[in-house]
């Protein structure tokens, strides 16, 4: 029997202005172990974040993923058997998905013999997810900026943030599904705000490369997804000013939210602490997590092949 764990971290994407574009990888991780199991068709067990809602069957995502690989290496496992620890918060906007995906993709191209090289794996984990910004940086870890060219390819270039710069992400009970955010958006935008978010998304990848507080305070405004699912999110501009109050270097939804992240390069706890509260008072509790930034990505922990 073979078997292979790997440990993907989570992600925060869109950055505010960047969407579909930037994204990050944190020190929060879930674990994946896949094994080559002659016993069994399929199974798969599931604990921690989301294990209520992660389904047991053909339609999980580190499944679909580890299939895909599977075909198209030309791999026949004898039974599958799945085991996944999830820290993660499930449907919150820190790229659980794309862990799972990115996480069924490498350990099953370890399981098969490694035959895919890294622009292969890139390939196969954004068609199942559908655009890049967490899948690649959940993939090599650390600030990635990306594009998908007009042939299908992913494209990226990996940069290593300021060393000064933590997260502080913070929680709130209630999920937003990415679909139900993504809904909520137009079909076309204004040209003042294309041109707004340009301008600011590069500014933020300037700022957020070189430690460039000054800049990154309003570097992470955004026109094109926020301003649409504030609705979606109680209270976002109310724990978007406490965090900036409460000395944060900059704010922004997480991906398509609801969880609401602060960059910070110092009082962590205070920053997440005055979110907290600003939640607090509409209503909604939630819960602050001081994250560092995660430069490896996906990895190997374990092996037997």
């Amino acid at each position: 029997m073979g078997f292979v764990t790997v440990k993907s971290p989570a992600t925060t994407a869109n950055l505010g202005p960047g969407f579909d574009t930037l994204g990050v990888a944190l020190r929060l991780y879930n674990t994946i172990e896949i094994s080559d199991d002659e016993k069994s068709d399929l199974t798969i067990e599931v604990e921690g974040e989301g294990a209520g809602e992660t389904p047991r069957d053909a339609t999980n995502l580190v499944f679909q993923a580890a299939d895909l690989v599977f075909k198209r290496v030309g791999y026949q496992p004898r039974g599958l058997s799945i085991r996944l620890k999830n820290e993660i918060p499930f449907a919150r906007g820190l790229g659980s998905s794309a862990a799972a995906i990115v996480g069924g993709v490498v350990a099953a191209n370890a399981l098969s013999g490694g035959r895919l090289g890294e622009r292969e794996i890139l390939h196969i984990a954004n068609e199942l997810e559908g655009h890049p910004d967490n899948v690649v940086p959940a993939t090599l870890g650390g600030f990635v900026i990306t594009t998908v060219t007009s042939a299908g390819a992913v494209e990226y270039i990996k940069v290593l943030p300021s060393p000064t710069i933590r997260a502080v992400a913070v929680v709130p009970t209630f999920e937003l599904k990415t679909k139900d955010a993504r809904g909520v958006l137009p079909a076309t935008f204004d040209f003042r705000d294309v041109v707004y978010n340009v301008s600011h998304a590069s500014l933020f990848v300037a700022a957020f490369i070189t430690g460039n507080f000054s800049s990154l305070r309003f570097a992470m405004e955004d026109k094109v997804h926020q301003p649409y699912r504030e609705a979606l999110i109680p209270g976002m501009k109310r724990v978007f000013e406490a965090a900036m109050r409460a000395g944060a270097q900059s704010v922004s939804i997480s991906g398509s939210g609801p969880t609401i992240i602060a960059f910070v390069n110092s009082r962590d706890e205070e920053v997440g602490r005055a979110m907290w509260e600003a939640w607090l008072a509409e209503g909604v509790d939630s819960t602050p997590l001081p994250l560092e930034l995660d430069t490896q990505g996906t990895r190997i922990v374990e092996a037997k092949t």
